[in-house]
């Protein structure tokens, strides 16, 4: 008999690639997921889950090299963010076509933050695209998206694990991903920086430069505004993460270390999947010692 599961996963940036491995162990597991919430990169896995096509985004993925992940980052270099994020959206839809979040097989919700009210914005109905652009808008990185007259930021903000917006039954377990979790990890786990010979190298150069995420270790030195930005919403997002899991505990927590991939790196999707796949073999060996 599956056990049936309210799963809710995280914001995190690239890290949120580390949920697919985590849905495809559930399911290997015998779990039986029957609603889904998500945040950020949450609500992207969520949504693309919730359409029955995760295995298509997840072969998607697993293909981004740093020219492809390059390709798909239409930046703007405006004021209010450096990346438009239409191309990304585009893709996405030309890999798994948009629905109607009311029509999808199982109850899914994704979060963002109305930026000017600054209250969160639960989408449960209405396009799924467009819930899931508002909610990975994280700010500096992507341009706040418009719907009326409401724009909308990363999720994350308000609440990056949205425990209390998944739709559960009474038997269901509550599972929570939270891949900014600051937890021990493997340095031999990590994938080797790209070599100065690697084909894509000048690619790896581009994005760091730009999205370099790297605070200064001589104090003398001047943190950048794209990494103090980063490195302050990450601390936020831990903090409120930690307090929320704290305060509604879940059956199951699966946990990603935040310090082992960064919010950028989605060239290295194989790898974080990988990631997520360990971490809940590891978790679900323990809760079922446990239970």
């Amino acid at each position: 008999m599956k056990k049936n599961v309210a799963l809710v996963l995280s914001s995190g940036g690239a890290r949120g690639f580390a949920h697919i491995g985590v849905i495809n162990t559930l399911e290997q597991a015998g779990y039986k997921i029957t609603s889904i919430a998500g945040t950020s990169m949450g609500a992207v896995v969520g949504g693309i889950y919730a359409t029955g096509q995760l295995k298509v985004f997840e072969d998607f993925a697993r293909s981004l090299s740093l020219k492809e992940v390059w390709k798909l980052t239409d930046l703007a270099f405006s004021k209010n963010g450096l990346v438009k994020g239409n191309r990304i959206i585009k893709k996405m839809k030309e890999i798994v076509p948009d629905r109607n979040i009311e029509d999808l097989p199982i109850p899914y919700c994704a979060v963002a933050t109305d930026i000017v009210s600054g209250t969160e914005k639960i989408f449960t109905r209405g396009s799924m695209y467009d819930a899931i652009r508002a909610s990975i808008s994280i700010p500096t990185f992507f341009q706040p998206f418009r719907i009326g007259d409401g724009f909308y930021v990363d999720g994350g903000l308000l609440n990056p694990v949205p425990i209390h917006h998944i739709q559960r039954k009474d038997k269901d377990l509550l599972v929570i991903v939270d891949v900014n979790a600051v937890v021990p990890f493997e340095i031999t786990r990590i994938p080797p920086p790209i070599p100065k010979e690697h084909q894509h190298y000048k690619y790896f150069k581009l994005f760091h430069s730009l999205f370099s995420e790297t605070v200064p270790k001589n104090k003398a030195d001047q943190i950048g505004l794209f990494a103090l930005t980063n490195k302050s919403l990450g601390l936020m997002v831990h903090r409120i993460s930690r307090l929320t899991i704290e305060k509604y505990p879940p059956d199951l927590l699966i946990s990603v270390s935040r310090d082992m991939f960064g919010t950028y790196d989605f060239y290295k999707a194989k790898e974080i999947i990988e990631e997520g796949a360990m971490a809940a073999k590891n978790a679900i060996a323990d809760y079922n010692k446990e239970n």
